[in-house]
């Protein structure tokens, strides 16, 4: 991916699709799926999320999902699936429980590191704002929303906002889930596994989650996935 701002890639119907640049491509070599760089340098992110927290969560943990995913479907039928179509075709199949978790891990993560920015400039765009103010009643509202359902969160997991039907709600996942699988279309997330927050907040999870929300979320990013 480019350092420039990518809208989501739709989760219709993609069974048949080839690998998409979302999720990383063969150009990068034999491995079925890429690493995406990061849309901004290691310590871009600072003071909120340090660098090295980022390099260890990107590096190390989005990194091995990577492989991982790689070791399982090359040179199987799966390897032809875009990753988006891949976490469709395994979602709820326990024999492919671990594809599953890793292929969601690999998107999850890169869609995460869009949702942040270190220039979150000027007010929110206006098509974005009028959706929430007529989901929530207000941005605030939404915030304190999203804020809790990030805490709140038991264990590892995600909080997301997302579009069903003509709404947005707010939705917690645990572990690797995510809204791709009940095919609803995500706009922004917010990773709360302990290893995108513990070097720099230890246990202090709402710390790291009001810090994200308040000062870098990319709500320029979630506008475009609104489409």
């Amino acid at each position: 991916m480019s350092s420039e701002t990518q809208p989501v890639p739709r989760s219709g119907d993609q069974r048949g699709q080839q690998r998409s640049d979302f999720g990383g491509d063969e150009e990068h070599g034999a491995a079925v799926h890429a690493l995406p760089p990061l849309p901004y340098s290691v310590n871009a992110l600072e003071p909120v999320i340090s660098a090295k927290t980022l390099t260890f969560h990107y590096e190390k943990h989005h990194k091995g999902y990577v492989d991982k995913l790689n070791a399982l479907v090359g040179g199987s039928p799966l390897a032809e699936l875009t990753l988006e179509a891949l976490i469709l075709r395994t979602a709820g199949v326990h024999e492919q429980a671990e594809i599953f978790n890793n292929a969601a891990q690999v998107w999850n993560h890169t869609f995460f590191w869009h949702c942040l920015s270190p220039q979150v400039e000027g007010s929110m765009p206006s098509t974005l704002q009028k959706r929430i103010k007529e989901s929530f009643g207000d941005v605030g509202a939404f915030k304190r929303e999203f804020a809790n359902a990030a805490i709140e969160q038991f264990g590892s997991g995600w909080a997301w906002l997302v579009v069903d039907g003509g709404n947005l709600r707010v939705m917690k996942t645990s572990n690797a889930d995510g809204p791709l699988a009940v095919h609803l279309r995500p706009l922004l997330t917010l990773d709360v596994w302990e290893h995108a927050y513990y070097l720099d907040y230890q246990n202090r999870r709402p710390d790291y989650v009001h810090a994200v929300i308040d000062r870098l979320l990319n709500w320029e990013f979630a506008a475009l996935n609104l489409g």
